[in-house]
């Protein structure tokens, strides 16, 4: 996996060092002398990982990392702090400014580059995410992960001693309600019912924790969910493993409460940053095909289902025809009742559309209060009994207001069969024609369109 990163350092010999090492790997580097730098070069070059240094003059690794975390365009590159510090105070501080791993001097290079291979393959995740959020999102809307240390979660700690449980579930963050459990199935059932965060000792010989944090990342209802693993200080190659599959952090035995605390909240934070992405991306891409006032599909998606369909039906595929509904006198309902009532009359109409159709039928609102509908599948028997049974919905029952007021509405109705090789736009137009002939001659009703000529 090939990356950028940025080595932070005062030290020019550190540098070199750490510099020949990741491009050994075939890593992309760029380098920075101190915290001012560091958050300069970040900002321009966005690199994927940095390799922090914590002491140094001017502003320390910690300030820096703080900096670099509470830019929003800075926020998401993950930070590893390495130093010659070891104390169980040093490393929780770092972990709190933001820092998602902190590794000690000297640095065992089998351990280094599993961790950035885990970070990068996170943060390739949320890069795709980042990327087609900006592409699909809502102008003003806000994706920073504001709030998220007041938001409650739940937690599931797989253990096979309960009182180690026990401890790990009292060190981690007063807003998560663990959830102990020793049986791996039972981990499995239990992870899926909105858990934030799985803890896993890997140290038990009573069950296989690899096994079970390889089963989590490969099903797709759990594939999101971090996993914080609890592992042996000298058990390198059981640390490395765990990352290779998925993994998202390790800390080692015995666990310190403060840093299973910081360990945790970074993961609890991660995720939810990446939950924000997720829902604004599937509401942005939602609002894009959908008409925000009626709930139906909107002109722009609808238009290209249409084509599909033709396409299909050009191909030897199933036929396919199309309904055009326009509410009659619609311009009266606003003027004498006020566009609110006409939009009430609009949504009230989607919803009976939608109940007069087939489950695959797509409506949508083609504009003002036209309404188009696709039907694959259907001949021009199937789409006229479609259309009567839409007209009859509109006609016989009044739109009521919130005041109680009655509108009596009625809709008229053209409809046309696509012929072997007729374009989207001949189709649409023998439609419209048939719409238009519906109006002329009294409207509440439905009018069919002439076969299209060879």
């Amino acid at each position: 996996m090939s990356a950028r990163i940025l080595v932070v350092d005062d030290q020019a010999a550190n540098v070199r060092l750490l510099e020949a090492r990741l491009q050994a790997e075939y890593f992309d580097v760029c380098t920075a002398a101190d915290g001012f730098e560091a958050i300069e070069v970040a900002r321009t070059e966005q690199p994927d990982l940095i390799l922090l240094d914590v002491m140094m003059p001017g502003m320390d690794g910690y300030e820096t990392c703080s900096r670099l975390k509470a830019d929003r365009n800075t926020r998401h590159i993950p930070v590893v702090m390495v130093t010659a510090l070891d104390q169980r105070e040093d490393r929780i501080r770092g972990l709190e400014a933001g820092a998602d791993e902190f590794l000690t001097k000297p640095i065992d290079d089998v351990a280094l580059f599993a961790r950035v291979r885990s970070l990068l393959r996170l943060k390739s995740v949320l890069d795709e995410l980042r990327y087609r959020e900006s592409n699909a999102a809502l102008a003003g809307v806000d994706t920073e992960p504001a709030g998220e240390e007041s938001e409650a979660a739940g937690a599931v700690i797989v253990s096979a001693d309960p009182r180690a449980a026990g401890r790990y579930a009292g060190a981690l963050p007063s807003r998560v309600t663990a959830r102990g459990v020793s049986d791996p199935a039972e981990a499995m059932v239990a992870v899926q019912d909105g858990t934030d965060l799985l803890i896993v000792d890997l140290t038990s010989p009573d069950y296989d924790g690899l096994r079970l944090c390889a089963r989590v990342r490969s099903d797709a209802a759990t594939r999101q969910l971090p996993i914080l693993a609890v592992v042996n200080p000298d058990d390198v190659s059981q640390a490395v493993r765990a990352l290779d599959l998925g993994v998202n952090d390790i800390i080692h035995r015995p666990v310190d409460a403060g840093e299973l605390s910081a360990r945790a909240r970074t993961q609890l934070r991660r995720k939810h940053y990446a939950d924000r992405l997720r829902d604004q991306l599937d509401q942005s891409l939602e609002m894009a095909v959908t008409d925000p006032l009626t709930g139906l599909h909107n002109r722009r998606y609808i238009s290209s289902r249409l084509r599909q369909a033709l396409a299909s039906a050009n191909n030897g595929g199933a036929p396919v025809s199309v309904m055009i509904a326009d509410i009659d006198h619609f311009k009266s309902i606003n003027d004498l009742y006020g566009h609110e009532a006409g939009d009430v009359v609009l949504q009230g109409f989607a919803g009976r559309m939608q109940s007069a159709l087939r489950a695959l039928d797509l409506a949508a609102r083609y504009g003002g209060e036209e309404f188009l509908v696709v039907m694959p599948g259907a001949g021009m028997a199937e789409a006229r009994i479609a259309a009567e049974r839409l007209r009859s919905a509109v006609a016989e029952e009044p739109f009521v207001l919130e005041d109680g007021t009655d509108i009596a509405v009625t809709v008229s109705v053209g409809l046309a069969q696509a012929s072997f090789g007729e374009t989207f736009e001949a189709l649409l137009r023998r439609a419209d024609a048939a719409l238009y002939t519906a109006k002329n001659e009294g409207r509440n009703q439905v009018q069919a369109a002439d076969a299209a000529a060879a």
